[in-house]
């Protein structure tokens, strides 16, 4: 991952890049994301932020970060939404998230698996894709 400087100084420039203001909320959630093991919730960031940043300040971030391509959503079988870091492909007006994500049954972590795209879906004439999402659960590398 880097030091801590390797990390500041990614973080900067990611958010120089979509064009937002450093702010020290900016630097610390964008932190949390980048030292996670998997996915965040908004509950994640509030309770590991070590500061009191209110609820509506971490919504709004995570808002203005899914708007400028910088993470997204990842579904959920529950009413939690959970929050990944894009690639470098992702931009504000498009986002490439065509991959799988894992949800393990024993610790909770979800997790991107880059590697593993969503397979090719053909449909019925007369229907018209927009986005698809594919949630694996089982039990990750790490309990397994």
């Amino acid at each position: 991952m880097g030091t801590k400087q390797q990390i500041t100084e990614k973080i900067t420039a990611l958010l120089k890049d979509s064009k937002l203001s450093v702010t020290d909320t900016r630097m610390k959630i964008l932190e949390l994301f980048m030292k996670s093991n998997g996915a965040l919730e908004h509950s994640d960031i509030e309770t590991q932020a070590g500061q009191s940043f209110d609820r509506v300040t971490v919504y709004r971030t995570l808002q203005t970060f899914l708007d400028k391509g910088i993470i997204h959503k990842i579904p959920t079988t529950d009413t939690s939404v959970r929050y990944a870091v894009c690639k470098s492909e992702c931009s504000e007006h498009d986002h490439h998230d065509h991959h799988v994500h894992f949800k393990c049954e024993s610790c909770g972590t979800t997790t991107c698996l880059d590697e593993t795209n969503i397979p090719e879906i053909s449909l019925p004439k007369g229907y018209a894709m927009h986005n698809v999402e594919v949630v694996v659960s089982g039990v990750c590398k790490t309990c397994k």
